[in-house]
């Protein structure tokens, strides 16, 4: 018996959406759009079943600390989801129905949270359990009807209280099922998030105007990286200065992102003030770190590039800012920061996540039933 999150994204509108088009080209869409949530999906989760136009995942609690990972790769997919539609409808040339009509397809989760155990069945594994059940009958659900959303994040009570975040304005209602019961669920718009998303300001240090350019090589996929990068308690860990402490100070909707700030303290006194300016889970994010007379003003963007199949991440950091006067402060933020700070920041989470994949690898492999 396993403990963990059962996730499943189910496309919304392809039974209607199929009904009226050419086979072959909803075949060659769906599959595709398959494609996109299964490559985010897996980069943290286990794919358990593709169930049609459904994918179903899981992934046990203990390899998955930060709760807010999880939110972030719902809205990464989503985003994903939705690009390649937008990208798709722009550029095709075809004028059937399958192509002219993907855009009426749409995007939900659910996540509930519960006990399972993987059967395997002559080399094919299952999950099995009443929660798996009850995660599945989850996708039948009013909230359409109850708020007119047709892409949401639908989360089960069980699963906000092991995630330990509760995104703002959740609808809250009760579903009830034969021999389940009654299920208390949480559920948020994705297309509004979406929305603000495309209208936001991208706000990014290139390359070309980057004072200082770090690129490394990390043995974890992005989604782990991710979390090193932004969780207070790892992040102290790795610091290039001893002693270092991280505290959260602000957080927009409960949640980091843009406009969250977290302090670096030494001590007693805030070394550090760190905001958020732009955010895109599991792409990039940016953040301006204010050190005052000690280390002044600077704007750093970090990019993440999956690489080996996603099993590992190219890190790419771009740097600029203020931290000397005149002609003094080029010299001195390539030294601080391209030489000191964020190389031996790098190096320890290296090591860190090193040790930490080695310390994956030996855990106990999932039960199950043959």
């Amino acid at each position: 018996m396993q403990h963990g999150y059962l996730v499943l994204a189910d496309i919304s509108g392809y039974t209607s959406y199929l009904a009226g088009v050419e086979l072959d080209h909803a075949h060659e869409i769906l599959t595709d759009l398959l494609e996109i949530i299964v490559g985010k999906f897996k980069s943290l989760l286990t794919i358990g079943k593709l169930e049609g136009d459904a994918v179903f995942a899981y992934v046990p609690e203990s390899k998955l600390p930060r709760g807010e990972t999880l939110l972030e790769l719902i809205e990464s997919t989503y985003f994903g989801f939705r690009d390649r539609i937008t990208s798709s409808r722009r550029h095709t040339t075809c004028l059937c129905r399958a192509c002219q009509g993907m855009n009426t397809l749409d995007l939900k989760f659910i996540v509930h949270h519960g006990d399972y155990i993987v059967q395997n069945v002559m080399g094919i594994h299952e999950l099995v359990g009443s929660d798996v059940n009850l995660a599945h009958r989850l996708m039948k659900n009013h909230v359409n009807k109850s708020t007119g959303w047709r892409a949401y994040a639908l989360l089960t009570q069980k699963s906000l209280d092991h995630l330990g975040v509760r995104p703002a304005q959740m609808h809250a209602q009760t579903e009830s099922y034969e021999h389940l019961g009654e299920t208390k669920i949480y559920s948020y718009d994705l297309q509004s998030i979406y929305q603000r998303h495309v209208d936001s300001l991208r706000v990014i240090v290139s390359a070309e105007e980057a004072v200082v350019k770090i690129e490394q090589d990390f043995p974890a996929p992005p989604t782990v990286l991710w979390d090193w990068l932004n969780d207070p308690r790892k992040r102290a860990q790795y610091t290039a200065q001893k002693g270092l402490e991280f505290r959260t100070i602000f957080l927009p909707n409960g949640r980091r992102g843009v406009g969250a700030q977290t302090h670096c303290m030494h001590g007693q006194d805030a070394a550090m003030k760190e905001v958020v300016l732009d955010w895109k889970p599991f792409d990039y994010f940016t953040v301006d770190q204010n050190s005052g007379r000690m280390f002044g003003d600077v704007i750093t963007t970090f990019l993440f590039e999956p690489i080996e199949n996603g099993n590992s991440t190219r890190l790419t950091l771009c740097i600029k800012g203020t931290i000397a006067p005149g002609i003094l402060n080029r010299p001195l933020l390539k030294l601080i920061y391209g030489v000191i700070f964020m190389p031996i920041m790098l190096t320890n989470l290296a090591t860190c996540l090193t040790n930490g994949q080695a310390a994956s690898s030996s855990d106990p492999q999932p039960d199950s039933v043959s």
